[in-house]
């Protein structure tokens, strides 16, 4: 019997994620042949939704698969907000190793619980930094009053209003236009979205902040992977195996060819000093300590297991 797998995006095909469901596709393509058709949605604001409508999508079932910054299921699955304390992790490795790790799996086990979801693995969603259209941000005074734009993420908020920001949800497919017409002064996001989204068109300061390293869980509808032939769902997890070292690096080399973008295009990119960066943690470390309180010992523990 003929399978259809339908898998969901919300970024243009020249992003770090697109590009990772076409690697995945061609992989299970070659495993399964004739006995699988794969559909794609590259960026379901194509098709006039909101991101977020990707979430119910899959959880109903209309579609099988997609990838979703982890950050907009916290308030559903609080212990992924252990991926959400700013200045935690120190780099890329790290973050990988966390998520591959016992962590990884126990935030796998937790949406499960919680969700009609299975999380089959976990993408890169980029090394986070600050950008604006106002002045350079040097130090936490210099957020003052800016309006930033955030994910739908309460632990977000509450670190960048701690830095003096104005801190507005707004979903990704809406971003550009809220970044052209000025509703905000600010954002922070990944280099590639910064380029892609061509939000450093309109914000001349970049401040390599990197508060935050972004995670992509790669959602499946439970009841529907659970329905698969085993032979299928081992292809399918083969498949997402081999996307995933492609993502993860794709977004890496996406890393430096948007710092030369930058740099070509005269946006003023700054990267701050050790002690800037501690101001910045300083900063927000009333709201990281109740943050990692809510988590308790055993996530943050995971966590730091993994850093070492």
């Amino acid at each position: 019997m003929l399978e259809t797998i339908r898998f969901g995006g919300y970024q243009s095909a020249a992003s770090v994620h697109s590009r990772a469901i076409e690697v995945f596709a061609r992989a299970l393509e070659r495993r399964l042949g004739d006995e699988v058709a794969i559909e794609i949605t590259l960026n379901v604001a194509d098709q006039g939704r909101k991101a977020a409508d990707l979430l119910s999508l899959v959880e109903k079932g209309e579609t099988d698969l997609c990838y979703f910054s982890s950050s907009y299921l916290a308030a559903r699955v609080p212990e992924l907000e252990v991926m959400d304390v700013s200045f935690e992790i120190g780099s890329r490795e790290q973050a990988h190793a966390a998520w591959d790790g016992a962590l990884g799996e126990r935030l796998k086990a937790a949406i499960a619980a919680a969700t009609g979801y299975r999380a089959l693995a976990f993408w890169d969603n980029g090394i986070r930094h600050i950008s604006n259209r106002a002045r350079p941000i040097r130090k936490p005074s210099d957020c003052r009053g800016l309006r930033i734009r955030t994910q739908h993420n309460a632990l977000h908020q509450e670190a960048f209003r701690a830095l003096g920001f104005e801190p507005v949800a707004i979903d990704p497919s809406e971003l550009p236009g809220a970044i052209r017409d000025g509703r905000v002064d600010a954002q922070e996001n990944s280099l590639t979205n910064l380029v892609n989204f061509a939000i450093h068109e309109h914000h001349p300061h970049v401040s390599l902040s990197a508060h935050l390293f972004g995670v992509a869980p790669v959602l499946a509808n439970r009841a529907r992977y659970e329905a698969w032939p085993e032979a299928v769902r081992k292809c399918v997890d083969a498949a997402l195996a081999e996307a995933t070292e492609a993502q993860r690096s794709f977004a890496s080399e996406d890393d430096r060819s948007c710092l030369a973008e930058l740099e070509k295009a005269g946006n003023q990119v700054l990267e701050l000093s050790e002690d800037a960066r501690r101001a910045f943690a300083t900063a927000i470390a009333p709201v990281a300590e109740v943050a990692r309180r809510r988590l308790g010992p055993g996530l943050t523990d995971l966590l730091r297991a993994a850093l070492r």
